[in-house]
């Protein structure tokens, strides 16, 4: 069904075949939606090439959410284009990886300063510029992982930023709720994406899931994009401010 016929989706994150936002933006493609779809750099383009007949994007943009102009420019380009949008998805982390793979204790202010801002301020930065354009309301998506909640091995200062997001989440979702503008955060558990190859012993989270998740099974980028495109339409009109788990309920074990 084209539940999303006529929606306008900004699609950010997109690195290659196996990132979530390339399963986010199949889902909402196939439910109809108009996608906008950045990529950060000459190199990151020529990954995402081959999944471009795919998505069929009515626009592809060059978008570095740490520059300002940049983001100005992709939504500036958004709006001489549609005059509006509907959804945006923002499924962009980084941390250096001396951060990533140290003490939370050790983290350098620099590198403190640079994984908040990448990981957390941009989704800021994002609805700031996607408000105005959500005149009839829309949704804004933002991915996290459990480590916000619970202490994840070898996931660093990612956890912190994790929880900064999430909290983001519900405040963003109280300020902007009187537009009709939703906010969620989508918690995938673990998912074999490049950026999850940074996580040292990441084989150890892999199995751990597949044993203790109540589900006994893994999921994959499309079971993210089912669920993100579900609270894009508007039979999820009434929610937001949500953590969505898609982990097979392995936040649920102890």
């Amino acid at each position: 069904m084209k539940t999303l016929e006529g929606r306008i989706a900004l699609i950010t994150g997109i690195a290659n075949e196996n990132s979530i936002a390339y399963g986010v933006a199949r889902s909402l493609k196939a439910r109809g939606a108009q996608l906008v779809v950045t990529y950060v750099n000459d190199r990151t383009l020529d990954f995402i090439k081959p999944l471009l007949p795919d998505l069929d994007p009515a626009l592809l943009l060059k978008c570095d959410v740490a520059d300002d102009a940049s983001l100005d420019a992709t939504f500036a380009a958004i709006t001489d284009k549609f005059g509006k949008l509907d959804i945006a998805l923002h499924s962009i982390a980084f941390a250096q990886k001396d951060d990533l793979h140290g003490r939370v204790v050790d983290t350098s202010r620099e590198g403190f300063m640079q994984a908040m801002d990448i990981s957390c301020h941009s989704f800021v930065r994002i609805a700031h510029r996607a408000e105005p354009l959500m005149k009839d309301g829309g949704t804004l998506i933002t991915m996290s992982y459990y480590g916000a909640e619970k202490v994840v091995p070898n996931y660093g200062v990612m956890g912190p930023v994790k929880a900064a997001l999430e909290s983001t989440t519900r405040y963003l979702a109280n300020e902007l709720g009187p537009k009709k503008i939703r906010v969620h955060a989508v918690s995938p558990g673990p998912v074999q994406t490049r950026a999850a190859s940074g996580i040292r012993e990441f084989g150890l989270l892999i199995e751990n899931s597949i044993q203790h998740a109540p589900l006994r099974e893994l999921i994959d980028i499309d079971d993210v994009g089912e669920a993100t495109a579900f609270l894009c339409e508007d039979g999820a009109k009434r929610i937001t401010g949500s953590v969505f788990y898609v982990d097979g309920g392995i936040n649920i074990v102890s």
